[in-house]
């Protein structure tokens, strides 16, 4: 009776190799095909990894698909600050195939797109960047991340992105 209880109210599901914080709370989860679980909390998105499981917090999933029977999440690096603004840099998509979905697709979703605050794309030398305005799991505020294309001009990126953020702690707009 308690694995249908964990399931229907979203506990912890048995044999999840991770550590969940005290103020986590689980939305969803599903096991992916394998061996270990994607587990979608108020903080981010817990994957299996060499055996363990490992935290993606919601405001570095770059992007997270489902196509028939797996997800595919491409999570970003952390690799510069430009004034208050971060730099992020996309890794490549890693795939979870999962037999049972069950409520995880919905949950993904929301907490994904419930990070966002705002998103503008700019064109610029050399590419372009986008630069994303994202509510951190867990803290109030929001972020400025700014994620540039390769071969963008990054000392501009940077500074335009150091301006934004300097205009948005001052009460301005970010765009």
């Amino acid at each position: 009776m308690s694995g249908f209880l964990d399931r229907l109210f979203g506990g912890v599901p048995k044999g999840f190799a991770g550590q969940l914080e005290r103020a986590e709370n689980v939305a969803a989860w599903a096991p992916v095909r394998g061996g270990g679980h994607l587990v979608a909390t108020s903080l981010g998105l817990w994957v299996p990894h060499e055996g363990q499981a490992r935290r993606i917090g919601w405001h570095l999933v770059s992007k997270a698909t489902w196509a028939g029977d797996h997800l595919q999440v491409v999570e970003a690096d952390e690799v510069d600050t430009a004034g208050e603004a971060v730099v992020l840099v996309d890794r490549a998509p890693v795939r979870f195939d999962v037999d049972e979905p069950r409520k995880l697709p919905q949950a993904v979703h929301r907490r994904v797109t419930t990070s966002i605050r705002s998103r503008h794309r700019e064109e610029l030398p050399g590419g372009g960047a986008w630069f994303v305005q994202r509510k951190l799991p867990g803290r109030d505020g929001t972020v400025l991340q700014v994620r540039p294309d390769p071969g963008t001009d990054l000392a501009l990126v940077r500074d335009i992105a150091a301006h934004v953020a300097e205009r948005m702690a001052a009460g301005g707009q970010a765009q």
